[in-house]
């Protein structure tokens, strides 16, 4: 209920509040999975409820979804390849099968995996890793949105930190744009421009990032960065 926000181009927009305050449920509208009950969501100069046919499939090419759990998100009895490939084959994307595992080639180098990983399956490999697939499997069709619905945290601190990274680094490279659903405050205001305090289904607060960190309005804001440990405020 009430819940507005506007992502510019080449900015990530934050999502944050406790279980249960709509968080994923918003990120599943932004990708057409569910349908709000009023109101409008746009992508570009699209309104996603409103599109039929062919221009439905060009809407769900254009929003992509990052799950929290790449383990429970990859098939198991694919090969990394043709988890990659397979949204290209979905969308008519390239020429011919080569062209196709060219740009896996090339996704699998921009997320920092090396060829060969194109050959194992997800449980050959690591939680961080696993990750990188799911990403790749996301961008390889060049979405205008990307929604990460608490994209790293089933991973440790360490990989964690690596994957902020490497989000980090594709966004500049490839001026994309981020939904980033997550209830750790730390990350929100380490990767986000802008973000939308909810609870219980409703927006309380929205704002640049720093002005709601450094001055919140509303008490719910508060209470969470309160409840956050002194690695946050180490760094504000």
């Amino acid at each position: 209920d009430d819940v507005s926000f506007t992502v510019a181009p080449g900015t990530t927009h934050a999502i944050v509040g406790e279980s249960g305050s709509g968080k994923t449920t918003t990120g599943r509208i932004l990708v057409g999975l569910d349908h709000p009950t009023a109101g409008t969501v746009r992508v570009g100069d699209r309104e996603i409820r409103s599109v039929r046919g062919a221009r439905a499939r060009e809407q769900r090419r254009a929003v992509q979804l990052v799950y929290q759990n790449p383990f429970g998100s990859l098939d198991p009895r694919q090969h990394v390849g043709s988890i990659i490939e397979e949204p290209l084959r979905n969308f008519r994307i390239g020429a011919s099968a080569a062209e196709r595992k060219a740009k896996v080639r090339e996704i699998l180098d921009a997320v920092a995996l090396p060829e060969q990983y194109a050959t194992r399956l997800p449980r050959e490999l690591s939680g961080g890793q696993r990750q990188r697939v799911a990403i790749a499997r996301a961008l390889v069709i060049e979405p205008q949105l990307v929604v990460l619905d608490e994209a790293v945290s089933a991973l440790d601190v360490t990989v964690q930190a690596q994957i902020l990274e490497l989000l980090d680094r594709l966004q500049r490279e490839r001026g994309l744009t981020y939904v980033f659903i997550s209830h750790d405050l730390a990350v929100v205001r380490q990767i986000s421009d802008t973000v939308s305090v909810l609870k219980e289904g409703v927006q309380v607060e929205a704002g640049a990032t720093e002005d709601v960190f450094r001055r919140p309005r509303h008490d719910y804001t508060q209470a969470l960065l309160d409840a956050i440990p002194g690695r946050l405020y180490a760094t504000i």
